[in-house]
Formats: C-alpha cells, sequence, structure tokens
C-alpha cells in the first residue's frame, strides 16, 4: 500500500524542514519498515510531497502507530513537524493498466 503525504510548510522553512526529514524522519520510517518511494517540492506555498509505501505483515494504520509511538519519533527533538503548517494524508491503492 501507498501514501501520499502533502505538506505545507512554514514559510521560510522549507529547507529546514527538508533537511531533517532527510536525516531523521526518512531514516525512521525506513527502520519501521516503510520505504521513501520519492518526494517533491513546491514553491507556491511552500509544499513538501512524498509517497510512501509499507508491504509489512501489519495493517498500515498499526505500522503507521508503531512509527509514531516508538521512543525514537518521540525523541526527535525538536520536533520536525514543527514546520509543518497543514498535512494531507492520502492512503492509496494501485490501478493497473
Amino acid at each position: 500500500m501507498h501514501q501520499l503525504r502533502v505538506y505545507t510548510i512554514k514559510s521560510g522553512a522549507l529547507q529546514d524542514w527538508i533537511s531533517e526529514w532527510k536525516s531523521s524522519v526518512a531514516p525512521l520510517r525506513h527502520q519501521f519498515g516503510f520505504e521513501v518511494v520519492d518526494a517533491w517540492t513546491s514553491d507556491e506555498p511552500e509544499r513538501f510531497i512524498w509517497i510512501l509505501r509499507y508491504d509489512g505483515d501489519k495493517s498500515w494504520e498499526e505500522a503507521d502507530a508503531d512509527y509514531y509511538n516508538s521512543a525514537d519519533r518521540k525523541a526527535l527533538d525538536p520536533d520536525p513537524a514543527r514546520h509543518i503548517e497543514r498535512t494531507e494524508i492520502y492512503l492509496m491503492r494501485e490501478v493497473r493498466v
């Protein structure tokens, strides 16, 4: 299963977000069995768009909860989410052509 995440980043914080995402969020997601398929940015407004994939034994909800409830995620200080102004999240299922 895949998930599309669209974050509107606070004005002027996009580069800080990307740096923290690369150094902490993405590697930690990987530790919990997620794959970052790819990531993009847009400038007006500052958005960070990424796709996650999870094919483990747990449901998406269980794996996601394990990530957010982990001591490692809770230990991220400062929390990288402080850069996010708005979040849109969509679970996606592949449509085969």
